[in-house]
């Protein structure tokens, strides 16, 4: 078995069904027997190791062409985990632009922990080379950041990384594996909120971590497992079911996306699109070479003068909301919804302004869509 799709249809098979079932069953015990007080088993306890779970688990590294995959209750459950793998002292450097529940993971916890953290521009390979100290382990970013979609070259910031011997981190929710596989690039851990188009539906919170080795498999696993945020044998399967469809909804998201973005362009209330096709950009160079897509996000900021919130709050199909990836179409204002974290001057430095929206194209008639937008910005006027 070795083409993608059949994969996201397939996964690896468990050997543990006795009925003749088609999908993996939902295993909801919490323990399990032993033969023997000396017996091996392959599942004692239900944090340890579920075989729902575990599905779902082999089936992301398999996508991935990883070593191990492990999944957690959340995305941030599963950024927490690999961070916790570092020790007092560690020093980590990690891209200017994250993700705002990142950003709060990173600024109000680890720093407790006496976790360092530099941020820079992960684009410029010379700023992240200069950031470089004694103490130095990993460098985590964004393949896509959120919002902006500046796009890192994962190449490049991996050889930088083994020139040092950091590991490379990539969060790689906007692209899946269908787009892009951080490890055949050179990286060593790739992070997912599985919430998003993994799953796809908005209907299961989830995170998804998988590891290049069995050294850092070890190291996971016994966070997961010591931590417990495990995810549960229901939302497993959710998850599995998702990714049965993964690329289907990933060729709708694509093509309806880059028809809105030629919509957008087009309008003038619109005064700056961020999104990696456009060409002419070191966005669209590198995602060019690295990527099998440019995703389903699209931001874009009003002109100066127009009313974002009266925009995002006048689509009638589009719906206002947080979270991104999933079936139906989602618009929000970064600055006061998934950034709030940040203060003013934290947004600004990472060019989220009030005029900044972030959409995220679902798989509805494209038409519907841009209708929707056209009489939103219309009223604008």
């Amino acid at each position: 078995m070795s083409g993608f799709n059949t994969k996201l249809v397939h996964g690896k098979p468990q050997k543990d069904n006795h009925t003749g079932a088609v999908n993996v069953p939902i295993y909801n015990s919490s323990t399990y027997i032993y033969p023997t007080v000396d017996a091996k088993l392959p599942y004692d306890y239900a944090r340890s190791g579920n075989p729902t779970r575990n599905y779902l688990e082999d089936q992301v590294a398999e996508l991935e062409g990883g070593y191990q995959g492990f999944a957690f209750s959340s995305g941030s459950a599963a950024i927490h985990a690999v961070l916790s793998i570092f020790s007092p002292g560690d020093h980590i450097i990690i891209g200017k632009e994250i993700y705002g529940g990142t950003f709060r993971l990173i600024n109000q916890f680890f720093k407790r922990w006496q976790l360092e953290f530099t941020a820079v521009d992960t684009q410029n390979i010379e700023e992240v080379e200069q950031a470089i100290k004694p103490n130095t382990k990993a460098i985590y970013f964004e393949s896509f950041t959120n919002p902006l979609l500046k796009v890192t070259s994962v190449k490049a910031i991996s050889q930088v990384a083994q020139a040092n011997h950091l590991l490379t981190i990539v969060d790689n929710t906007f692209l899946t594996p269908y787009l892009q596989k951080p490890l055949d690039l050179g990286a060593d851990v790739v992070v997912h909120s599985a919430t998003k188009y993994l799953s796809g539906h908005s209907d299961v919170i989830a995170g998804v971590v998988v590891v290049k080795n069995k050294a850092l498999a070890d190291k996971v696993y016994f966070n997961q497992n010591s931590i417990g945020a495990t995810l549960s044998p229901e939302d497993s399967n959710l998850v599995r079911r998702g990714i049965q469809t993964l690329a289907v909804r990933m060729d709708r998201h694509l093509s309806n996306t880059q028809k809105i973005v030629e919509f957008l362009q087009g309008r003038p209330e619109i005064a700056r699109i961020y999104y990696p096709s456009i060409a002419g950009t070191k966005d669209h160079e590198i995602a060019a070479k690295e990527t099998r897509g440019f995703g389903g996000i699209v931001s874009f900021e009003l002109q100066d003068g127009l009313d974002s919130t009266k925009f995002v709050e006048g689509t009638k199909l589009i719906q206002l909301a947080v979270s991104l990836g999933a079936v139906e179409s989602l618009i929000e204002l970064p600055y006061k919804m998934t950034h709030v974290e940040l203060s003013p001057d934290e947004q600004l430095k990472a060019g989220i302004t009030h005029q900044l929206v972030r959409l995220s194209v679902g798989i509805e008639d494209v038409s519907d869509l841009i209708n929707d937008l056209k009489q939103s910005l219309d009223k604008l006027n």
